[in-house]
């Protein structure tokens, strides 16, 4: 059954719940959501909580996907910019599918649902993210119509011994 995407879902203490549990699943499979392995619930609360005040500020909206049993499944949320020349687009955070629904078709689901949400938002022209490198992460955002533009090398830290590219990937919506 595919993957059910909600805009802006009522925030309810059940459902910031499942997603520090979704987040916390996806971290410890490896997902590169801005935490290393091992992470617990407690661990990712205070990061939900930035995102759910600018939630409530207006700064950023919540796009959720649901399995076929109404469970969290997935998420991203959209991040606009207040500098008055970068108004035109938005940031997509926190891209994340639960580990036990890879390979259903749910990740290029919910970057679907993305795109056609920020078609909706008044002014948007464009969504622009970030990934780690070395995760195949942007060849999958590719394959969803992003264009690599710019990589900075090493500047994402995992371990002591272990640095990353930086990414940044980018989608015209006109």
């Amino acid at each position: 059954m595919p993957l059910r995407c909600e805009l802006d879902p009522e925030t309810t203490p059940e459902l910031l719940d499942s997603i520090c549990a979704l987040w916390a699943d996806v971290s410890n499979a490896g997902g590169a959501v801005g935490f290393v392995p091992p992470v617990v619930k407690d661990d990712i609360r205070p990061e939900l909580l930035k995102h759910l005040a600018a939630m409530t500020e207006g700064r950023t909206r919540l796009l959720l996907g649901r399995d076929e049993d109404g469970a969290v499944a997935a998420t991203a949320f959209f991040v606009f910019n207040t500098h008055r020349l970068m108004r035109h687009w938005c940031w997509l955070y926190t891209v994340m599918v639960h580990p036990s629904h890879q390979g259903k078709g749910y990740g290029r689901a919910l970057m679907a649902a993305a795109e056609d949400a920020a078609r909706t938002m008044d002014g948007i022209r464009g969504i622009r993210l970030t990934c780690r490198g070395g995760t195949g992460a942007d060849l999958f955002y590719g394959r969803c119509g992003y264009k690599e533009v710019g990589r900075v090398p090493g500047a994402i830290k995992v371990a002591d011994d272990d640095f990353r590219d930086d990414v940044t990937m980018w989608l015209p919506l006109n």
